[in-house]
């Protein structure tokens, strides 16, 4: 393995190419779905959505939720007298509640989620949560985020939640690094046995799996994010006084190898160390992606937005496995997260916000790309007319980031390909 050299942009880079911003209908699921990762990875916590009997069916169908299962997260239902103003609400979700936590003693952190229900009939969930809190601390912690689909796309149900945690965490001037995003258990593992290998002192991870595992903020604390959707969260901390190192998100061999470079170069740790560290999963990471891409090489890729993954993904399939990206679409794009990716991507692909979806299938339909990747609501019109597509949202559900999962990465992108070839014979 060579020594790690910066990473190469292109002579010119889609970081200032122009955006196509477009508002009409979308084709998304709402931020209540980020729930079903979420209630995984925070292991005390329950998520109680504030809405209606849709906001339920719509949980329980993402979730494959048993009827005879209890998982962590539950709905408490607006009824007719309710969205009528005909009953307190307040009243009705305090005993909601506190029937709740005398079932479930286990629960450390309580989420109200807003819905589209909550939000029309101006449900301050925000006072409940502090008046909430008042009557069930120390045991319980009490906080609040909106899910609703008004005006959200589904992973930034996850930015919504982190962001209303970071103001009630406590001051540290400790020198710490903090890993900013909900990661599989096996995946933050192994990125933060990386980093401790660096030599890096302190790693915390925000969410943390307990409410027992102190997470602190203060002027010295860095973080770097691993979900490109968290924008409001990267703000309410940099609030709190710290600092992002902005890079490449951890997707294949180079986003890796970039996203550990930013913590190494902020922690003064050598290149010689780094090569050390770095060398040996590169070198698997590299394997993988070549076995795994030899399908995609060659190929061109057309991004519908939806799970705001879309550039940082673009960036490994057109650097990493021989795509070209004909549009990157993306809900929204925060270029303080996502810049570093835009950079490394060279000029060509239309790269556009937002969505008015029938403009966006008469773009797709004409570029005729071989392989698309959509929302559930669209993958199977377009199957049906001969596309190939890859869904969206498999992607944030599924093991991606950092070495290890760099060739199970190009394989998901491959193995719709391999589909619509088996399907041509």
């Amino acid at each position: 393995m060579n020594a790690f050299a910066p990473v190469k942009a292109p002579a010119v880079g889609c970081g200032d190419a122009p955006v196509l911003k477009q508002r009409g209908q979308r084709e998304v699921f709402c931020g209540l779905t980020s729930i079903v990762w979420l209630h995984r990875k925070i292991q005390d916590a329950f998520f109680l959505v504030v809405g209606s009997r849709t906001c339920a069916h719509l949980l329980q169908s993402a979730a494959g939720v048993m009827i005879f299962a209890e998982p962590r997260f539950g709905t408490a239902i607006l009824e007719e007298k309710d969205l009528a103003g005909l009953a307190d609400a307040n009243e009705e979700l305090d005993r909601e509640v506190a029937r709740l936590l005398a079932r479930r003693p286990d629960i450390r952190q309580l989420f109200l989620v807003g819905s589209c229900p909550s939000e029309v009939i101006k449900l301050d969930l925000s006072r409940a949560a502090e008046r909430l809190t008042q009557a069930h601390a120390p045991q319980v912690r009490v906080l609040n985020f909106t899910g609703s689909g008004i005006e959200t796309t589904f992973t930034q149900g996850e930015d919504e939640c982190l962001a209303s945690m970071v103001p009630v965490l406590p001051q540290t001037d400790a020198e710490q690094l903090l890993l900013v995003g909900a990661l599989p258990d096996v995946v933050e593992d192994q990125l933060v046995g990386l980093i401790g290998q660096l030599g890096v002192p302190v790693v915390r991870a925000l969410p943390s799996r307990s409410a027992d595992v102190e997470v602190g903020i203060g002027p010295n604390t860095k973080f770097i994010v691993a979900q490109p959707f968290l924008g409001a969260t990267t703000g309410a901390l940099t609030g709190r006084g710290a600092h992002h190192l902005a890079a490449p998100f951890p997707f294949g061999e180079e986003g890796t190898t970039a996203w550990l470079r930013a913590v190494a170069d902020a922690f003064n740790v050598s290149p010689e160390k780094f090569d050390e560290v770095t060398a040996a999963p590169r070198a698997r990471a590299l394997k993988a992606i070549a076995a795994a891409s030899e399908r995609l090489n060659g190929k061109s890729v057309f991004f519908f937005p939806d799970s705001q993954l879309e550039i940082p993904l673009a960036r490994f399939l057109t650097r990493e496995c021989g795509m070209s990206a004909i549009e990157i679409g993306a809900p929204y794009i925060h270029r303080d997260l996502v810049g570093p990716d835009l950079d490394l991507i060279a000029e060509g692909p239309v790269l556009s916000e937002g969505q008015d979806v029938d403009l966006q299938l008469d773009r797709c339909r004409a570029a005729r790309p071989d392989l698309t990747v959509c929302g559930l609501g669209l993958a199977n019109p377009l199957e049906a007319e001969g596309l190939a597509t890859k869904w969206a949202i498999e992607l944030v559900f599924t093991p991606i980031h950092g070495y290890e999962q760099a060739g199970d990465l190009a394989a998901l992108f491959a193995k719709p390909l391999k589909r619509r070839e088996g399907l041509a014979l």
